[in-house]
């Protein structure tokens, strides 16, 4: 999944797109739940950068609490691209899964502690192996009132990070971005038969503690199933939702 492009594309020379969205799933593979559902009064939902989405949204679908996941596109220009022009640099796009929660079971502040410890968010138009835009850090919020709890989140872990011997964050924070469905078989592909098991990620290692607005509801158990000393943990773990 190498891209070939590490510098963003202006507005004026993306790609054109297409006004239709190209095919994509209506069911997550693992969790049975519709991937496209008009959100409830008890939802929320974010999109989530972290290099490749095959093994960031298999750490995201895990998680208690999470109602849906789905793989994507955001924070480019082209409308309704596919893979191969995102791929290609002329989108402006980046992979992110997009994250449906109750909010009643899980905070965004659990998901925002998986996002932050999955990957590195130090390394640019990049992850792991992987270099190109479509592989950058990314948060982009559907409500604007969640941004500050991000940019606290952010602000947190870049303090540890610092004290760690690390460098600087370069993840994208932002509301309001459209979100375009990937390709169906992109969708929970690491669940699928046949799959290459695959992850760009590379964690650091550090772990966020408190923050700001941080409302944690999720119990040290489940993050016992993440072990981020360990490249490409989410590979070595179970399909299935973690029971809390």
């Amino acid at each position: 999944m190498a891209g070939s492009k590490t510098r963003l594309v202006s507005p004026e020379a993306a790609l054109p797109g297409r006004g239709t969205p190209i095919p994509s799933a209506e069911r997550h593979a693992v969790l049975g739940t519709a991937l496209k559902a008009p959100l409830s009064t008890s939802q929320q939902e974010a999109l989530f950068g972290c290099g490749c989405f095959w093994g960031a949204e298999k750490g995201f679908w895990r998680l208690p609490g999470v109602i849906t996941t789905a793989v994507g596109y955001a924070g480019g220009f082209t409308p309704n691209p596919t893979y191969e022009e995102v791929c290609s640099g002329g989108t402006g796009h980046t992979e992110v899964v997009r994250v449906v929660w109750d909010v009643n079971a899980v905070d965004f502040s659990d998901l925002l502690k998986l996002f932050w410890e999955c990957h590195d968010p130090t390394q640019g138009m990049g992850q792991g192996n992987d270099t190109g835009t479509q592989y950058r850090s990314a948060i982009y919020v559907a409500d604007a009132a969640l941004l500050p709890q991000a940019e606290a989140s952010r602000d947190r872990y870049q303090a540890l990070l610092t004290a760690a011997g690390r460098g600087a964050i370069t993840t994208e924070l932002a509301s309001g971005k459209p979100f375009y469905f990937a390709e169906a078989y992109h969708q929970q592909y690491l669940a699928k038969p046949g799959s290459r098991p695959y992850c760009s990620a590379r964690p650091s290692g550090v772990l966020l503690d408190g923050f700001p607005g941080a409302a944690y509801k999720l119990p040290p158990a489940v993050w016992s199933h993440y072990d981020w000393s360990i490249d490409h943990c989410v590979l070595r773990g179970e399909n299935s939702p973690i029971q809390p």
